[in-house]
């Protein structure tokens, strides 16, 4: 669904090393989810190799948008041909910036005595990443190479946005970018979308499509744009349309009233917040730790990439080995020989386990068989036990059969933990 007229963008990644497959784009999707937030409309996303017609030709399939951003194919080697093939395409011959050479000089020089770079190679590559086409707006580099802002010019309608291909220099020249004259001229004709993001665990794809259907019985739809996803095991139900427009508001209320009405208790986000900064915030005042047996330290792994973890995470125990569960968090020999090391009584014993060697607010445990073996008609593959405790006693205990192969399995796990985290941090109910 489309959300009407505007400004549109389409993207160009260089490298033919995307194209191998070898590396992967990363810059496509990170441009076009700021541009939405800026209210440009991106229709198209290209990836092509490092040769200049592919280039050229990727360039004129999107000769009806109004900006095109492109990213790689800038810096000193001769391989780096963007600047040139836009120069070509728009009519603009490339001429010397002589501050842009001196500010792409100082760099390199920083660089050259300790690398021991060739003089003359040097004196090359920095007066080519120097050269910008007649009109185009030099952007600084955070890199090497600078990027380039190119207004229309020989029957070419879009403005050009040209980029260096490593996603750090990209990520770091982007607010100077959009700040150049040529970018804020088409922005001046658009304004940021009003946006929806809705977060749903536990609500397969198939669902949502009907939830779909039946809000587009109750209204049109067709001015709001609906974006549904699977991504992190979590349903994502992106909403965006323009402000104004009280078509699209009216059909942005009768999808979130679907939502809401089907699957209203699956929804843990309305913000677009991942479980990962739900729970940092959730967690704070607490303190967790992790006992973990098929996921090998996923979880806590988890827990602690954001920074500042610290501040509410304990430690976390890694109890591969039935040995390890009985001696590290005292799991009762019994439980393991009657009911087993992946049984709701074995997680149960393991959650209470960390707790008294943490001496946290909050606990979870996980024991499971990821597969491909190992598995049996009472306890398959892919049949997981959890529980999250308190340490005033609130506990929720869960075990179910996850599909999937073996990482599949070990990844559903740490997601599936870390939202019964949530839930137990957000209603502190005990649930059976």
């Amino acid at each position: 669904m489309s959300v009407g007229a505007g400004v549109t963008a389409g993207i160009v990644a260089t490298g033919s090393e995307l194209l191998a497959g070898r590396v992967r784009d990363a810059n496509g999707p990170w441009i076009a989810e700021r541009l939405g937030e800026l209210g440009v409309d991106v229709v198209e996303i290209v990836l092509v190799g490092d040769r200049p017609e592919e280039m050229e030709s990727a360039l004129r399939s999107l000769a009806g948008v109004d900006l095109v951003v492109t990213s790689g194919g800038l810096g000193p080697t001769a391989d780096d041909l963007t600047a040139a093939v836009v120069a070509d395409l728009t009519g603009r011959p490339l001429e010397l910036d002589e501050h842009m050479e001196k500010v792409v000089g100082d760099i390199i020089a920083r660089f050259a005595d300790r690398l021991r770079w060739d003089a003359d190679a040097l004196a090359e590559a920095n007066r080519k990443q120097a050269m910008v086409p007649r009109g185009a707006t030099p952007i600084p580099p955070v890199g090497t190479a600078p990027g380039l802002a190119v207004p229309p010019g020989d029957g070419y309608r879009p403005t050009v946005l040209v980029l260096p291909g490593p996603p750090r220099e990209v990520r770091g020249m982007w607010d100077d970018a959009v700040a150049s004259g040529p970018v804020q001229e088409l922005l001046e004709r658009t304004e940021p979308f009003v946006e929806t993001h809705l977060r749903l665990f536990g609500v397969p794809e198939s669902e949502i499509t009907g939830t779909l259907r039946a809000a587009g019985e109750r209204a049109d739809l067709s001015a709001l744009e609906v974006v549904t996803c699977l991504r992190d095991f979590a349903l994502e139900v992106d909403l965006r349309r323009r402000p104004g427009d009280d078509a699209a508001a009216a059909a942005h209320d009768a999808v979130v009233a679907e939502i809401d009405a089907r699957h209203g208790s699956a929804v843990f986000s309305r913000t677009g917040e991942t479980i990962d900064e739900i729970l940092f915030g959730l967690l704070r005042g607490h303190t967790i730790a992790t006992a973990e047996s098929c996921t090998g330290g996923l979880l806590a792994g988890r827990l602690t990439e954001p920074a500042g973890a610290s501040a509410h995470v304990q430690g976390g125990i890694v109890s591969y080995s039935n040995a390890a569960k009985a001696h590290l968090l005292g799991v009762p020999q019994q439980v393991l020989d009657t009911d087993g090391a992946v049984s709701t009584r074995a997680v149960q014993a393991m959650a209470r386990g960390a707790i008294d060697a943490f001496g946290v607010d909050v606990a979870v445990a996980i024991s499971g068989i990821a597969g491909p073996g190992g598995g049996t008609d009472e306890k398959p593959v892919g049949y997981v036990c959890f529980c999250v405790r308190t340490a005033d006693g609130a506990e929720i205990v869960r075990d179910p059969v996850l599909p999937g192969a073996r990482g599949d399995v070990r990844e559903r796990s740490v997601v599936l933990a870390m939202h019964l985290v949530r839930r137990i941090l957000t209603t502190g109910d005990q649930v059976d």
